[in-house]
């Protein structure tokens, strides 16, 4: 993994596009990386992702204590639920959550968005679920997600927003791209007139491909969360 001082640029790299994406708002979002001897580095609570900067972040030990910060900076009032994801999965090395506005129209519409549509994203990311409902700041958050965990590197929080993981900082910043994207073309393409799967056959193709282009993370191959109600289906 990169130097410290290269994962603190590009966590901060991170926060300036997601707010220049109008993925947050205000003080909206957070993002870490965990480092090469275990500890976690964050970004801080109560301030815009677009204005921060690497000293801003702060650095806490795997159970959440502080070990360094500025004065008057605490890390992300959701720092459990990326402890969490730290805890469960040796993988990843990094998370980010956001609200970009798509996706976050699904987990507010109450739909996991477990179509298979779109080539790329099936190969990537495969069926993203909708976690249940937590409250902010609480272990209810990171105890509705753990479920997923095992399986998936991208879920809707329910009337939350989003939560993508990556072996490094950049790799979790691309699934939430991928997700908003595909969530826009998807509300486009049910505006035109539906959502149309890709056939059984080939999104098994699409999935074995992961290999061939070394996707790392996981994939919980073909699977559906709400198909019988879900009106964005059409198969």
């Amino acid at each position: 993994m990169e130097n410290y001082q290269e994962i603190k640029d590009q966590i901060c790299d991170v926060c300036h596009k997601t707010w220049q994406l109008g993925w947050v708002a205000a003080n909206d979002g957070n993002v870490s990386a965990r480092l090469p001897d275990g500890n976690i580095i964050a970004t801080p609570t109560g301030i815009s992702k677009a204005f921060i900067t690497p000293e801003k972040l702060v650095l806490l030990d795997r159970e959440g204590n502080v070990l360094e910060a500025n004065e008057g900076y605490r890390p992300s009032s959701e720092i459990k639920m990326h402890l969490r994801c730290y805890e469960k999965r040796p993988d990843v090395q990094s998370v980010l959550h956001a609200h970009p506005p798509g996706a976050t129209g699904f987990a507010v519409a109450h739909k996991a968005m477990d179509m298979y549509n779109m080539i790329e994203d099936v190969a990537v990311i495969g069926s993203v679920p909708l976690t249940p409902y937590g409250t902010p700041s609480t272990g209810e958050v990171p105890d509705a997600i753990e479920p997923y965990l095992e399986e998936h590197d991208v879920m809707l929080l329910e009337n939350h927003g989003a939560l993508a993981v990556g072996s490094d900082v950049l790799t979790a910043f691309y699934r939430m791209e991928s997700l908003e994207l595909w969530a826009k073309i998807t509300i486009n393409a049910v505006i035109l007139g539906g959502s149309f799967d890709i056939s059984r056959d080939n999104i098994q193709k699409l999935i074995d491909l992961r290999g061939y282009y070394q996707v790392t993370g996981r994939h919980p191959g073909y699977k559906l969360y709400n198909p019988e109600d879900d009106v964005l289906h059409k198969k």
